[in-house]
């Protein structure tokens, strides 16, 4: 989360003054936040050019839909501005925040509503693109991740071969790595259960 100690009063008053058109008062909301976005993508990206980037667009876009936007805690908005504008480059780069430090920041965020939003809204998706598998890969997916059985103790639980145990887990998981994404499957996989 995004947190500077000031008065939250003061920054509701900069809000409303923003939104009727005031440049001085985004602009102390800008001078106020800015290190903190920055530092909140760099954290997750590692890369101080685009952090940058990421960290102007969230004020750009913050200024020109000043109108249409009703903020109630600027910090939280902004943390998950950071966040989604994160993802969303993670997308368009198909690169990938290491999963240590994804699960760190879900771990960290769990007790937040954004993460425990985060965390359901995978959830759910898992389950619902789950029951899209065929009855085979899905008991085979779920004996591998679920109960945490190797190729080879599931081929024997259920009289299969262990090709075919691999050959349907790989299956599985390019169906449910292209419905979700890599890195929210990933976290879904290491938070089964949890």
């Amino acid at each position: 989360m995004i947190n500077v100690n000031d008065n939250k009063a003061d920054d509701k008053l900069l809000l409303l003054h923003m939104q009727q058109g005031s440049s001085s008062a985004f602009d102390a909301l800008y001078d106020k936040y800015w290190e903190h976005v920055y530092a909140a993508a760099y954290k997750r990206l590692g890369d101080a050019a685009y952090a940058k980037d990421i960290t102007q667009d969230i004020f750009l876009q913050l200024w020109v839909r000043r109108a249409e936007i009703d903020i109630e805690n600027l910090g939280s908005y902004l943390f998950t501005s950071v966040r989604n504008n994160v993802f969303k480059w993670l997308d368009k780069e198909q690169r990938y925040t290491p999963i240590s430090e994804l699960l760190l920041q879900l771990e960290t965020a769990k007790d937040q509503s954004d993460g425990l939003l985060l965390k359901n809204e995978l959830m759910a998706r898992y389950e619902v693109i789950i029951n899209t598998l065929t009855p085979g890969q899905k008991e085979i997916f779920k004996l591998r991740y679920h109960e945490d059985l190797s190729t080879s103790e599931i081929a024997d639980r259920l009289n299969i071969s262990r090709k075919t145990v691999q050959n349907q887990l790989r299956k599985s998981v390019v169906q449910l790595r292209s419905s979700l994404g890599s890195v929210a499957f990933l976290l879904v996989l290491l938070h089964i259960d949890k």
